[in-house]
């Protein structure tokens, strides 16, 4: 299971001109549901989403790394899940996205609506909203400030496509003035590493 949260100040969907759903201050998830994903997967999600520290503390002030200590249910914020299959979209071969990284139709409405069961759950279901599942969904959002996060659950396969690189590390030093006056032998170290 792949998931974003983003920190907005407002988001909304809307579907044929209709408006949806909408929220004020607090957090869109997009959601895609993964081949091998599991109820378990969609607990561990919806606990993330509900505990997961975007917003300063009371103090406010500037954002820095670190200072992250409320989340959306310290802050009495709401929620609004979104389905989104394309977040598993493959794009290592060529321009076309490939979306056989995204579990099937009926098993991940299934299993997106357990997910969004969940997070209801875990905190004031009036305060956690929803799109439509497989809809053409026109989604606006203002964010609140630049915080977007993205998790996931496990790492199949599929889900590594267009993440994994190769990592090459070279250490390499030259025989400087400090080496030769030391005495020691400077080292050449190499090492290839590719997932």
């Amino acid at each position: 299971m792949k998931a974003i949260l983003q920190r907005v100040l407002s988001a909304s969907v809307t579907v044929e001109k209709e408006l949806v759903s909408s929220i004020g201050k607090g957090v869109l998830v997009f959601a895609a549901m993964a081949p091998g994903d599991t109820q378990k997967d969609a607990e561990f999600m919806a606990a993330k989403v509900l505990k997961m520290r975007l917003w300063d503390d009371d103090e406010g002030g500037r954002v820095c790394l670190g200072q992250w200590k409320r989340s959306v249910q310290d802050i009495n914020g709401e929620v609004l899940c979104v389905s989104q299959f394309t977040l598993l979209a493959s794009t290592k071969k060529g321009t076309k996205p490939d979306f056989h990284g995204a579990l099937g139709p009926e098993e991940a409405r299934d299993l997106y609506q357990y997910f969004f069961s969940k997070v209801q759950e875990g905190y004031d279901a009036k305060k956690v909203k929803d799109g439509v599942f497989q809809a053409m969904m026109e989604v606006a959002l203002v964010n609140d400030g630049p915080v977007r996060t993205l998790h996931i659950t496990h790492l199949e396969p599929s889900l590594l496509t267009g993440i994994r690189s190769k990592v090459t590390l070279e250490i390499s030093t030259n025989q400087g003035q400090a080496s030769k006056k030391a005495g020691q032998p400077q080292p050449n170290i190499k090492s290839k590493d590719s997932p």
